[in-house]
């Protein structure tokens, strides 16, 4: 009979926000959390088994090496939530090449990594479950944060696509779609170097930026998302999509019923 519940789970971005959130949940409920990190701590206030991972999700070596080493004193990978990411804010036309690459190679190229390391184990098990962290951003684009929406679309798809590929192995996708949260990450967001400068953009830029991060301090806590993410996991078939908090799951379905052009517009009122 082949395994059917998850009790190894590899945690990405495990050290703050989301992913710490996520790493104490998991640990309570009496499950083996490796938490990744470029800095290989373990979050605060975390009980229960909790190993701290030293990992660079943008380069490949490192996401190998701890791979192989989790395998080595486990057996198996069980679960894999990839939390790591980052936010850059700025015009389109003030945002260099460069800074629009930095946007993807966190979160999106750096799951990629995780999620390629990972699949051999999961499919030798005939076991497996990948939650990435995607964003309502995804579904409703943020003006002067496009790369943000561009990248959390861009793992939306991919979570989707590649749970056909895998599905045949008994590996199951879910991609979470949080809202406005309340973490560390609204400090940490980068500005592109050109939008520090005085342009035509420079009042609606800061306006939108400056209520993104109103509605991000008076967000949802992280627990929030962690719940959402430990919900899945502990399915026994995972949703292709979560969004926490029913107003967020409202936007969701007005972006698919409303014209593009409504949706567009209204957007533009909350942000542009």
């Amino acid at each position: 009979m082949s395994k059917q519940t998850v009790d190894v789970v590899l945690v990405t971005g495990g050290s703050s926000g989301i992913g710490a959130a996520t790493v104490k949940m998991l640990a309570e409920e009496g499950k083996t959390v490796y938490a990744a990190s470029r800095r290989g701590t373990v979050p605060e206030g975390v009980s229960g088994k909790v190993v701290p991972v030293t990992m660079d999700v943008t380069d490949v070596e490192s996401v190998n090496a701890a791979l192989a080493g989790i395998i080595e004193a486990e057996g198996h990978i069980d679960a894999v939530v990839c939390n790591a990411g980052n936010g850059i804010a700025g015009p389109v036309e003030q945002t260099a090449l460069e800074e629009g690459k930095y946007q993807f190679e966190t979160c999106f190229w750096g799951a990629h990594n995780v999620i390629r390391a990972v699949l051999p184990t999961m499919r030798e098990h005939s076991f497996g479950r990948i939650v990435t962290i995607s964003s309502v951003a995804a579904l409703v684009p943020i003006p002067f944060q496009t790369f943000y929406s561009a990248v959390k679309s861009a793992v939306l798809i991919y979570t989707k696509a590649l749970s056909l590929e895998v599905k045949p192995y008994g590996i199951q996708c879910c991609s979470v779609l949080p809202g406005d949260t309340k973490t560390g990450f609204t400090s940490a967001r980068k500005f592109t170097a050109e939008s520090q400068s005085e342009s035509e953009y420079s009042k609606r830029f800061k306006a939108s930026v400056s209520k993104m991060e109103q509605d991000e301090k008076n967000g949802m806590p992280a627990s929030k998302i962690a719940a959402a993410i430990c919900k899945q996991l502990n399915r026994k078939k995972m949703n292709p999509t979560s969004t926490p908090r029913i107003d967020y799951k409202f936007f969701g379905f007005l972006v698919r019923i409303l014209p593009t052009r409504l949706m567009l517009w209204i957007d533009g009122l909350l942000y542009g």
